[in-house]
């Protein structure tokens, strides 16, 4: 039996999962939860690295107690952020900024100005999105251009992993979403980062997932009386590790939905996939374990409910997902629709008023009520879900029998119901802990406990209960009725 610690870090919270493999199967194990959110420092938004990098100590130290003898360590975060280091002291520069920081919105504008989106599109094969790393570090070099005088900049999961006693490398995954990458090469796309006048000499090495990148520092090791254990670099980006957890099947075309705040969809190619057509599809080219390219496209998931809930909640409500999905079901289907990726609901805010007013902006109408409020995401997320799929089908000149969604997502089980409905295939859910359980199988192949990707898929297999949810004709109906007016919408 081997056993495997995961940190799987998102926007809103963060776990140290422990992961048993015995007899082909794999066991998880919850054993330290604790919350992650923007903290604004001087108009900043940023993150607090140091209380993060004392919660995976936390974590650590319950895990030994759960189990003592760990075999590895690997960190998956979300995507694009990142810390910049001082090359003699190895400390950080600066707090690091959160993506959602508005200082990408002025970036963004000089770089286009000076290379094409087109451009950068056609070189890097990422989706044109402002929170990406490449508009990130532009304008911390126009604000803060000391801090990228000698320094090393790292990606939020190595950034974590260093403060284990990890190396000062990037892995593949996690780098490839900074829109720096030459997704040909799988290194940093140099010509690139020359012609935005960034200096060459921050990037460190890049390094493929399932490999090992040190141990855990003396310091711990002592403080825990444990063993130098091993930390891999897994997919370090959570969607890497999601994908890599995808039961995918053996032989045949498949396609994914990675559900959490962000809802990410696509399939999983030999190489990347860039073109005009899927330029303007946003379809993105990012990496995955085993070389290959993860060819997706980003949904606004259940951040639309997340901050909805919030709001309410906020003033004096006391109101569970589950509440939210009662409620819409008490709702008329298809009454009210929004473009869940409309850049007006991107912010934190009043997600509920916004909702609104972009229904009665859109000439649906002025009144709504919270029921409607939360239907019309419902509805909106599974019609957007099921126009991506059939924009990768066109692509790629394929069309898929079913569908696997892995993650948080998963367990609203009405919203899975709705893609099957909107798709009018068969969705396959599962697993639920997705990016813990490929963050784990990512460690186990690095360690050779399991061959390769393809085993570790049937691990996945082996390990889970999946729910598989059909078409239900009267909604497949009402969904065909709703996708061209709703088409209408999201191209406006």
């Amino acid at each position: 039996m081997s056993s495997f610690l995961a940190f799987d870090l998102g926007a809103s919270s963060g776990r140290a999962i422990a992961g048993k493999i015995e007899n082909g199967k794999l066991v998880l194990t919850e054993v330290h939860r604790f919350p992650n959110a923007p903290v604004e420092k001087n108009g900043d938004l940023t993150w607090d690295y140091p209380r993060l990098c004392n919660e995976l100590v936390t974590g650590l130290e319950k895990a030994l107690e759960f189990d003592s003898d760990i075999t590895g360590i690997g960190i998956d975060t979300w995507g694009v952020d990142y810390v910049l280091f001082d090359k003699d002291t190895k400390q950080p520069k600066r707090l690091p900024f959160n993506y959602r920081d508005e200082r990408t919105n002025r970036s963004s504008v000089k770089v286009w100005e000076k290379i094409p989106a087109s451009d950068i599109y056609a070189m890097t094969g990422i989706q044109k999105m402002t929170l990406n790393t490449i508009y990130q570090l532009c304008a911390h070099k126009d604000e803060h251009p000391e801090d990228l005088v000698n320094a090393t900049f790292l990606p939020m999961p190595d950034a974590l992993a260093f403060s284990l006693g990890g190396d000062f490398t990037a892995e593949y995954t996690i780098a490839s979403t900074s829109d720096l990458l030459n997704p040909a090469t799988r290194n940093w796309h140099w010509e690139l980062i020359d012609k935005l006048g960034l200096p060459r000499d921050i990037f460190p090495e890049i390094v493929a997932p399932c490999t090992q990148a040190g141990v855990l520092k003396e310091e711990l090791q002592k403080k825990f009386n444990c063993k130098a254990i091993p930390i891999f670099k897994v997919g370090s980006h959570d969607t890497a590790s999601a994908v890599g957890a995808v039961p995918a099947p053996v032989s045949g075309e498949w396609a994914y939905l990675s559900a959490g705040t962000w809802a990410l969809l696509g399939a999983e190619l030999d190489s990347p996939f860039i073109s005009k057509v899927s330029e303007e599809a946003s379809f993105t080219n990012e990496g995955g374990l085993n070389q290959k390219i993860r060819f997706l496209t980003n949904i606004m998931g259940s951040w639309l409910f997340q901050e909805t809930r919030r709001v309410w909640n906020e003033s004096g409500r006391n109101l569970s997902f589950a509440d939210m999905e009662n409620m819409a079901k008490t709702a008329e289907p298809g009454r009210f629709l929004v473009n869940p990726n409309n850049p007006e609901f991107f912010t934190p805010g009043d997600m509920p008023q916004r909702i609104r007013d972009f229904c009665r902006t859109s000439g649906q109408g002025d009144e709504m009520t919270d029921a409607q409020v939360v239907r019309a995401i419902y509805d909106s997320l599974a019609l957007y879900t099921a126009g991506k799929l059939a924009g990768l089908e066109k692509l790629l000149g394929v069309r898929y029998a079913a569908f696997n969604v892995v993650g948080g997502g998963t367990k609203d089980r009405f919203l899975m119901q709705l893609i099957s409905d909107a798709m009018n295939i068969p969705v396959i859910s599962g697993p639920v802990e997705a990016t813990a359980t490929g963050n784990i199988l990512a460690q186990a192949i690095a360690c050779g406990t399991i061959k390769d990707l393809t085993a570790a898929r049937e691990t996945v297999r082996n390990s889970f209960d999946l729910v598989t949810y059909t078409p239900d004709p009267e909604s497949v109906a009402m969904f065909k009725k709703l996708a061209p007016g709703f088409a209408k919408i999201t191209q406006a």
